[in-house]
């Protein structure tokens, strides 16, 4: 059986990896635009590809940097969502680098004595733990949307990070398992 210790380790970890691997496909996707197009605006009132990461910087700071390591919040919701923000691709990326970076050695200093101690993040009572959940799970539903965003962009010319290369990625593992019954 594992331990309270194990557990704590074993989501942390899961929650490292989870915004590491989500940093990667936003860097990917952002690799392959002009400052124009991660700055387009499918309408006036959307979100462009500079405002959902500017937004995931303040979000992730927020709820992992500064909440679960104990510091004041300077956050600035509104000014993430802003229609005259334009960014370029080396700040935004040098941005979103510093924030999964700092969150990343924010979440490895918590431990199972610290895990549930009590926070108060945007109006929420949270803990460590619920505060990393919601932050990681965030940063990654928004991480589909750039994927998504970056894809109108680029149709045919989109070029995916990962092409599935063996049958059972080809698949998804839905393969046709073999099972033997014996008598015992």
């Amino acid at each position: 059986m594992a331990t309270t210790h194990e557990i704590n380790d074993c989501f942390l970890a899961e929650a490292r990896k989870t915004l590491r691997r989500m940093h990667g496909k936003i860097v990917h996707c952002v690799g392959q635009l002009s400052d124009d197009d991660l700055n387009w605006r499918a309408f006036a009132g959307a979100n462009s590809i500079g405002n959902i990461v500017t937004h995931l910087c303040g979000n992730v700071t927020q709820w992992i940097v500064d909440a679960v390591g104990r510091r004041p919040s300077r956050r600035n919701r509104p000014a993430e969502f802003a229609q005259d923000l334009t960014v370029g691709r080396e700040k935004l990326l040098a941005d979103l680098a510093a924030v999964v970076r700092a969150a990343d050695e924010t979440i490895a200093g918590v431990t199972a004595e610290t895990a549930l101690a009590p926070l108060r993040v945007q109006g929420f009572d949270e803990t460590p733990m619920s505060a990393i959940f919601h932050a990681v799970t965030h940063f990654e539903g928004h991480t589909h949307q750039i994927i998504y965003i970056t894809r109108l962009r680029l149709g045919e010319r989109y070029q995916f990070k990962w092409v599935p290369g063996t049958p059972e990625q080809v698949s998804g593992g839905n393969q046709k398992v073999e099972t033997r019954m014996t008598n015992q």
